[in-house]
């Protein structure tokens, strides 16, 4: 593939799940990848075949902006330019809303939102002076499905970043820059499910719903349906125009499994239910007209 059609990629949170296998996906169609992650030893053993379009730049996007700027501005300077950034990082914190409370909330949100926006800040002055670059943002169907304790705060972290992803949109589509939101439902990836319970005020009464919750993660485990490695497949499908993406247009939302699509439509039919019912009263709130 020539250098002109070559594109390179940074990449967050690339020792699991699908941050590895968007890697793999992306060198197999001819691109560079710069790959981060926290632990640069774990990446080296994913990876240990010596690969020219292949670097590791160490990276934990909960750090400051000021430190997640200098690990960009490495990347920048590995092959002069970055045309994709995937924010794939990020985790799911299991906790009760009462029992997790503001500091469960906080810790979630630094990985899970303000990682995104440090990391897509700190590439974006280099793609507006370029008028041109990819940002995509991976998000989750979970963010529809924000009832399903004891997830709470992962739901509100993506549907956070949902929202911070249509805003970037808008902001950038004059520079040239295209936005991704990726939503996937259940898929096959490793320790998903691995982080016990975040308890900062137990509360006894929430015991048996807790564990409930905790037990259903845990049997889900292993036996979901979803392929990872399709799905990043098609996620640089989208990316460079090919494969199954040939000849559509841009999407704004890249909702990914059965599952999601079940999700995403239950609650936006559910939605618009709520909104036909309620209609007549909760439009009809206007001044009245003077006399």
């Amino acid at each position: 593939m020539g250098g002109f059609h070559q594109k390179i990629w940074l990449i967050t949170g690339t020792s699991s799940g699908f941050g590895k296998r968007l890697v793999a996906s992306v060198l197999a169609r001819g691109d560079r990848v710069i790959a981060t992650a926290r632990n640069l030893e774990k990446l080296r053993a994913l990876f240990p075949t010596p690969n020219r379009s292949l670097h590791f730049i160490q990276l934990d996007v909960s750090d400051s902006a000021q430190v997640v700027e200098e690990r960009v501005k490495e990347a920048l300077s590995v092959w002069g330019r970055i045309d994709v950034v995937v924010n794939n990082a990020g985790y799911g914190v299991k906790a009760v809303l009462e029992e997790g409370g503001s500091l469960a909330a906080l810790t979630q949100f630094q990985t899970n939102l303000f990682g995104v926006l440090n990391v897509t800040n700190a590439v974006l002055p280099h793609m507006r002076e370029r008028r041109s670059g990819t940002v995509v943002i991976l998000g989750s169907r979970s963010a529809w499905r924000a009832e399903v304790s004891p997830a709470g705060f992962y739901a509100a972290s993506k549907a956070a970043v949902h929202a911070v992803g249509e805003t970037y949109a808008s902001e950038l589509r004059p520079f040239g820059i295209r936005v991704l939101i990726v939503a996937p439902g259940a898929f096959r990836t490793e320790g998903v499910h691995a982080y016990p319970a975040t308890i900062h005020n137990h509360v006894p009464a929430y015991d048996d719903m807790r564990n409930a919750g905790m037990a259903r993660f845990t049997a889900l485990a292993g036996t979901e349906k979803g392929d990872p490695a399709k799905a990043m497949e098609l996620l640089v499908d989208v990316v460079k125009g090919e494969g199954r993406a040939t000849g559509r247009e841009w999407p704004l939302w890249l909702v990914m499994g059965r599952d999601a699509y079940t999700d995403v439509r239950a609650k936006c039919q559910k939605l618009l239910a709520t909104m036909d019912a309620w209609e007549d009263v909760a439009t009809d709130l206007e001044f009245d007209c003077d006399a």
